[in-house]
C-alpha cells in the first residue's frame, strides 16, 4: 500500500466516527515507537501509534470508560474485517506489521486496546472478566457497524477471542489463535492461588530490564532484536510515569482474571472455523514462578498443548513454527504472515 493510500485510508476511517472521543490537546507530545527512558501517562499518553487512534465511550459497571482503537480501511476491500486482540504485555500498536499486511490484502482492520490496557481507561474499580471484555469489544464493533468479523487473538487476546466466539458465534466468521494462553488450567495443575495484592506488589517492580529478560526468554526463544526494544519501552514507560500505581493495579486485576478464568474446558463447544498459529518454543504459563519446582517443567509445553487444543476444536487447523516463541508475528513476520494469509484464504475457498 502506498503512503498516499494509507493516509486516505486513515482519514476515511476517522471521518466515519463522529461518536469517537479524541485525545485531549494537553497530552504530552507523542514519541515514535518508545524512546528509552521516556515516561508515559497511564493511558500511554505520549506514545505514538502507527495509525490514528480514536476513543469509543462505553458505559460499563456504573462508569463511562474509553476504549482506544485503530480502524484502518484498505484501498481495495475484499469484504472482510479482521479484529486484532492483543496480549497482556502487548498493545494494539504491536500489531503494526500485521495491520499493514492485512490491509494490503484487502481486509478492514480494527485493533482495539482493551479496557485496562495501553491507551484505554484504567479504572480504579472494575470487575474484570473475559465476558466483560468480550461485551466491550462487541459494543465497539456494533458502533462501527461491523456485522461479522474474523478475530485474531494473541496470548491473552487468544483467551478473549475464544470467549467472544462462544458468546457471539454467528458474528464470528473465523477464529485465529496465535500462541493463546489458557490452553491449560494452571491452578488445576498445581500453580497456587495468588492474592491480588501480591500480584500488585509484583507488578510495581516492572522495569525495562525485567520486561526485556522475560520477553527474550519466553516471547523470542532466547533471541533478541532491536526491533523488540520499542515495545519494552512502551510498557516500561507507563511504569515510569505518574500513573504507575493505577497501571500496576489494573495489571494485577488482569493477572487474576487470566489465572481464574480458563477457557480450555470449552474448546469442544467452539463451532467457528479455527486456525492455530503456534511458536513451539513458547513456555508461557501464568504464575509458573510461584509453582513448586517439580511442577514448573510440566507447564507451558506448547507443542503438546497446541495439539490437544486442535484435537478438541472441531475442524481446527494447526500450523507450528518449530523455532519461534510466544510472539511469532514479531519474531518472524514473513513466515507468520504467510501462514496467516493462507489460513484466511483457505476459509474463503471452503465457502465457495
Amino acid at each position: 500500500m502506498t503512503f498516499k493510500s494509507r493516509t486516505l485510508s486513515a482519514l476515511f476511517s476517522l471521518a466515519t466516527l463522529c461518536f469517537a472521543i479524541h485525545a485531549s490537546a494537553d497530552e504530552p507530545a507523542s514519541q515514535p515507537y518508545g524512546n528509552e527512558g521516556t515516561a508515559y501517562g497511564p493511558e500511554l499518553q505520549g506514545f505514538e501509534y502507527p495509525y490514528p487512534v480514536a476513543q469509543f465511550a462505553i458505559t460499563s459497571q456504573r462508569q463511562v470508560l474509553k476504549m482506544a482503537y485503530m480502524d484502518v480501511h484498505p484501498p481495495r476491500p475484499n469484504g472482510r474485517t479482521a479484529v486484532l486482540l492483543h496480549g497482556k504485555n502487548f498493545c494494539s500498536a504491536t500489531w503494526r506489521q500485521t495491520i499493514d499486511t492485512l490491509v494490503d490484502a484487502g481486509y478492514r482492520v480494527i485493533a482495539p486496546d482493551q479496557v485496562g490496557f495501553c491507551k484505554s481507561t484504567k479504572p480504579v474499580r472494575y470487575q474484570y472478566s473475559f465476558q466483560q471484555l468480550a461485551r466491550n469489544t462487541h459494543a465497539l464493533l456494533e458502533a462501527l457497524n461491523v456485522k461479522q468479523a474474523t478475530l485474531i487473538g494473541h496470548s491473552t487476546g487468544g483467551m478473549l477471542a475464544v470467549r467472544y466466539a462462544l458468546m457471539y458465534p454467528r458474528e464470528t466468521e473465523q477464529l485465529v489463535l496465535v500462541n493463546p494462553i489458557g490452553l491449560e488450567d494452571w491452578k488445576a495443575k498445581g500453580v497456587p492461588s495468588i492474592a491480588i495484592d501480591d500480584w500488585y506488589a509484583r507488578e510495581l517492580k516492572t522495569s525495562a530490564d525485567s520486561l526485556r529478560r522475560y520477553e527474550q526468554s519466553t516471547y523470542y526463544a532466547g533471541h533478541w532484536s532491536a526491533d523488540y526494544e520499542p515495545w519494552v519501552q512502551m510498557l516500561a514507560g507507563m511504569y515510569r510515569g505518574s500513573g504507575k500505581e493505577v497501571v500496576a493495579w489494573n495489571s494485577a486485576l488482569l493477572d487474576d482474571m487470566i489465572y481464574t478464568q480458563p477457557v480450555v474446558y470449552e474448546f469442544d463447544a467452539l463451532r467457528t472455523p479455527t486456525l492455530l498459529l503456534i511458536g513451539d518454543k513458547d513456555t508461557t504459563a501464568i504464575g509458573k514462578d510461584f509453582a513448586p519446582p517439580e511442577i514448573r517443567p510440566t507447564l507451558g509445553r506448547y507443542p503438546d498443548l497446541a495439539k490437544l487444543a486442535a484435537e478438541r476444536i472441531a475442524g481446527a487447523k494447526l500450523v507450528e513454527f518449530p523455532e519461534l516463541g510466544h510472539a511469532p508475528q514479531m519474531q518472524d513476520p514473513a513466515a507468520f504472515h504467510k501462514a496467516l494469509l493462507e489460513g484466511l484464504a483457505a476459509k474463503d475457498a471452503k465457502a465457495q
